[in-house]
């Protein structure tokens, strides 16, 4: 059996048939010590051994060159004598990184040999298929007491197998397997198109195909500019024939002009595809399915084609099931069922409104999804666990804790819970803080609803929200454009998660870092309009200090480009307070007209901007509130002009309908 040496300097020798190696147990037990011990691994040796081949021949990984002299050549004479002759060297001089990559190597290959002996005493010719790194290792003479003695103390799993059909969306995810085909739409092709000079031509025909079916421009002089470019690429790499990198290369540049979403589109259709495979009806489930089938016949929920939307009335216990089970399957990646965003409101109320459509890929889905667990509440548990683990961000981890409370998974609650409650101790972002809190703040709105605790989140959202009223006055100072925009956007949900969260503490906290907000010099303009707007609509900001907040920052002396922004942040796109309220109209009015003419240039864009995300009826009605005579109030100018008599014959049909007395 070959083995590797600790660097590429020290070779191994080759292992006598007859030499029993170590049991399996001692060599994880040494490389694990090795590791503890903090041996440095040399930095200059590969990941991929096959790099040192694919360097050697000018390439810049092992992937690319096993894909051009392998994948591509369109030779198989002589190959696999080729493959196993390399492997052979390269196993001979390689090492990884960590040697517990050789321990668990020896292990693989051992039980590969010992399946292969088995095989032998029931088939008399036997096809092997594996991974070209193992040739070697399958070949070697190695005998059945040494692989018995590496496998021994191996600890053994009962388990259930079953077959998945494939598709070429998991084979190119690679679904936890370091092997995964990038392309196998690609590969596909390579297969069915023969001659490899004809193979650049073929796959442009399909890109074009492909894009004018999307109703997107490709003539006959993009493919034959695109197949000249191609061509001279692959003569500029030394290469036979165009591969795939010259191929998408020709393609971006002439075809797409350079846009990547076109490539995206051909990468989707044909270099990944979407072939589906099938297995036997006479193949066992594996129990995750089984479970999700017992619990379909159980509420009544079949899998059906067509698109259907279903109500489901939460205070029935046969509803809410559903509506856990729905979300369950969302949380490991199964979207048979979605909330709909049209009609009665799909959350909020005792409803939830689903648009189920049941894919026959969800098959395929449901199977890889069974490493998490053999039913559906430990696969969903185990899959929102590390989602935690890998949230980029505060608020997917909020957003996670609504999605596990509504799937009714109470250790995965737990878990999420403390997982986010130890990211926000050590988040030292306040703007990051307040993002996390509308999805915490829907707990509270809707855990009596789904039966759910809401009470097991409410100390993050105290915590949480407190630190960040501390910390997001000197968060928001000096903050201009994009950035201001999007603090803009944060302070707004968090402004309604307080609202739904309903505590006095924590709306008094809030209200205070608002103010704090609304009277720093320091903090953005667009931010201080919005939260003295805040205020304002909250009650906490009276006219007196409302009017003196907007002579203060709409004052002749105040930078015009300054003014406006603050005037867009406290116009909040909402036209009501310049329509109802006369002081604000003619403090706005009077700032617009004193502006001079360089100065009305320079904010008149962004004027216009703010303006344009009122309603259409909103600027209808500042459009007619602006054409009133000066001095005119609203409400003289909104009065109509009554008929008394036709007001009078209206009466007696008022008075029954309301059960008024006729003297009233």
């Amino acid at each position: 059996m070959a083995t590797r040496g600790k660097n590429p300097a020290e070779a191994s020798e080759q292992a006598s048939p007859d030499e029993a190696p170590a049991p399996v147990a001692s060599n994880l037990r040494e490389a694990d010590e090795a590791i503890d011990a903090n041996e440095t691994p040399d930095e200059h040796v590969p990941d991929d051994p096959l790099d040192w081949l694919a360097h050697a021949a000018g390439y810049g990984d092992g992937e690319s060159w096993w894909n051009h002299m392998v994948e591509e050549r369109g030779d198989g004479e002589g190959l696999f004598d080729a493959i196993a002759q390399a492997m052979t060297e390269v196993r001979e001089h390689a090492s990884l990184k960590s040697r517990r990559n050789d321990a668990h190597e020896a292990i693989r290959e051992a039980h590969m040999r010992s399946a292969l002996r088995d095989a032998r005493k029931e088939f008399a010719r036997i096809a092997v298929v594996c991974g070209a790194w193992h040739v070697p290792a399958l070949a070697a003479d190695v005998t059945a007491s040494a692989d018995r003695a590496t496998l021994k103390g191996v600890e053994k799993l009962k388990a259930q197998s079953t077959w998945v059909p494939w598709t070429y969306a998991h084979l190119a995810a690679r679904s936890g397997y370091g092997a995964g085909v990038a392309s196998p739409g690609w590969y596909e092709y390579l297969w069915r198109s023969g001659d490899p000079a004809s193979r650049a031509v073929g796959w442009f025909a399909r890109v074009a195909r492909l894009l004018r079916e999307h109703e997107l421009d490709c003539s006959s002089a993009h493919l034959i500019e695109a197949s000249r470019l191609a061509d001279a690429l692959a003569a500029l790499r030394e290469r036979p024939a165009p591969g795939l990198a010259e191929l998408n290369e020709a393609t971006k540049s002439v075809i797409c002009n350079g846009d990547d979403a076109p490539m995206r589109l051909i990468a989707d259709a044909l270099m990944i595809g979407d072939a589906l495979g099938s297995v036997p009806p006479a193949v066992p489930t594996v129990p995750l399915q089984r479970d999700l089938e017992a619990q379909c016949r159980r509420l009544r929920l079949k899998p059906e084609a067509l698109s259907r939307r279903i109500d489901l009335d939460l205070r029935n216990e046969t509803d809410l099931a559903r509506s856990r089970l729905l979300h369950r399957l969302n949380l490991i990646g199964i979207g048979w069922g979605a909330l709909a965003t049209a009609g009665r409101s799909s959350r909020g109320t005792f409803h939830e409104l689903w648009d189920l459509a049941w894919d026959p890929r969800y098959e395929v889905d449901i199977i890889v999804a069974s490493r998490y667990g053999h039913t559906l509440d430990l696969a969903a548990t185990a899959r929102a666990d590390e989602q935690a683990r890998q949230a980029p961000a505060l608020s997917d981890l909020a957003s996670l804790v609504d999605a596990v409370l509504l799937a009714n998974l109470p250790a995965a609650v737990e878990r999420v819970s403390r997982e986010l409650e130890a990211r926000a101790a050590t988040d030292a972002d306040p703007l990051a803080l307040l993002g996390a809190l509308p999805a915490l703040a829907n707990v509270h709105r809707y855990g009596n609803v789904r039966n759910t605790d809401a009470a097991l989140v409410g100390h993050l959202f105290d915590s949480m929200l407190l630190r960040a009223c501390v910390g997001v006055p000197l968060a928001v100072r000096e903050l201009d454009g994009e950035p201001a925009q999007a603090a803009r956007t944060t302070l707004l949900a968090a402004d309604r998660a307080v609202a739904l969260r309903n505590g006095e503490e924590q709306t008094a906290a809030w209200r205070r870092a608002l103010r704090t907000i609304a009277l720093a010099d320091g903090a953005a303009p667009l931010l201080r309009g919005l939260a003295t707007r805040l205020l304002l609509d909250a009650g906490a900001f009276d006219a007196d200090a409302v009017a003196q907040q907007l002579s203060l920052n709409l004052s002749t002396g105040a930078e015009p480009l300054a003014a406006a922004h603050w005037l867009d942040g406290f116009l909040n796109r909402n036209a009501a307070v310049l329509l109802h309220s006369d002081g604000v109209w003619r403090l706005i009015d009077a700032w617009v007209s004193g502006l001079g003419d360089a100065h009305f240039l320079k904010v008149i864009p962004l004027l216009r901007r703010t303006f344009s995300e009122f309603e259409n009826a909103e600027r209808r009605d500042l459009g007619e509130r602006v054409r009133r005579p000066q001095g005119a109030s609203a409400a003289a100018a909104a009065a109509p002009d009554w008929n008394d008599a036709r007001a009078q014959r209206a009466l007696p049909m008022l008075r029954e309908l309301l059960g008024v007395a006729d003297d009233a």
